[in-house]
């Protein structure tokens, strides 16, 4: 790539402020009366689109958590790789059985170190850099959602995964890479159909390893789930 300033693109000033108005229009933040959120609530930190992040819908999250404290059973250990939205609606005490079980949220966003100690930082790139506190095999259940559609992310994702996990795995992302997810972790896309907040051009589904009443339903006879 060049050094010089005359190859870098920019974008016009028309398109900026589209951009602006876009962003602006999909914030969430505070209720208008001023009276701050929620911070458990999904959105309580706004969307990033520079960082790829799409929240889920509320009920979406919602499924997922359930499913989460489900497979990881009394006293079990959650971690959410790159899935704020489900790691809020554990901590919000509207999932039945989610104040017996604890989870941990591994983000590349640093705001998410308002949540203390449940807050560690990751970085995909890194897949491995993990604090020294942070054991093998120490999760019953991993809710992965790697932030880009792409072999390479979704590589390096399963990596931590794999080093996480006690063995299940709860892989969200894009349909497209339903193979890929099936070499590297073993998993089979599921019936239910995640949702977001915003519609997302690509199709996005759930995957796992292990037998899902409530995600799986009528794919067990099509090849899909266990």
């Amino acid at each position: 790539m060049s050094d010089s300033d005359d190859d870098v693109p920019t974008l016009s000033a028309h398109t900026l402020a589209a951009l602006q108005e876009f962003y602006n229009e999909t914030r969430t933040g505070p209720d208008q009366d001023g009276t701050p959120s929620d911070p458990f609530a999904v959105g309580a930190v706004e969307e990033d689109w520079r960082m790829s992040q799409f929240w889920y819908s509320d009920e979406t999250a919602a499924v997922l958590a359930e499913e989460a404290v489900r497979q990881a059973g009394e006293g079990g250990r959650i971690a959410c790789v790159s899935a704020p939205s489900v790691y809020q609606k554990l901590k919000q005490s509207v999932v039945d059985g989610s104040d017996r079980v604890s989870a941990v949220v591994l983000e590349y966003d640093r705001r998410f170190a308002a949540y203390a100690d449940d807050f560690i930082f990751y970085d995909y790139n890194q897949p491995l850099s993990l604090p020294s506190g942070v054991a093998p095999r120490s999760f019953d259940i991993v809710l992965a959602d790697p932030p880009y559609l792409s072999e390479e992310c979704l590589s390096k994702v399963a990596q931590t995964v794999q080093y996480l996990s006690k063995g299940k795995v709860l892989l969200c992302t894009g349909a497209v890479m339903e193979n890929v997810a099936k070499e590297l972790l073993g998993v089979k896309m599921c019936s239910f159909l995640p949702k977001h907040n915003r519609n997302l051009s690509n199709e996005f589904r759930c995957f796992v390893n292990y037998p899902s009443d409530l995600l799986c339903g009528t794919l067990d006879t099509q090849g899909g789930c266990f």
